[in-house]
């Protein structure tokens, strides 16, 4: 079965249709993030602040971040 995520996704641990939303939206890594502003990952729907506050916080653990708008 092909697949368009060839790694297994390394984001924490938020809720499912947080992961759902972060999917559909395109995102697998952590690291595709630093391309998107908090606002438009918060803006994704099924996306909460919660969700949005622990990826913030697992970026920052890897010494990066949100894109800036």
């Amino acid at each position: 079965m092909a697949t368009d995520n060839p790694k297994p996704s390394d984001f924490p641990k938020v809720s499912a249709p947080a992961i759902r939303a972060l999917n559909a939206a395109g995102y697998f890594q952590m690291e595709q993030l630093t391309q998107v502003t908090e606002a438009e990952i918060a803006a994704l729907h099924g996306m909460g602040l919660k969700g949005v506050r622990i990826l913030k916080e697992a970026l920052h653990e890897r010494g990066l971040d949100f894109a800036q708008p």
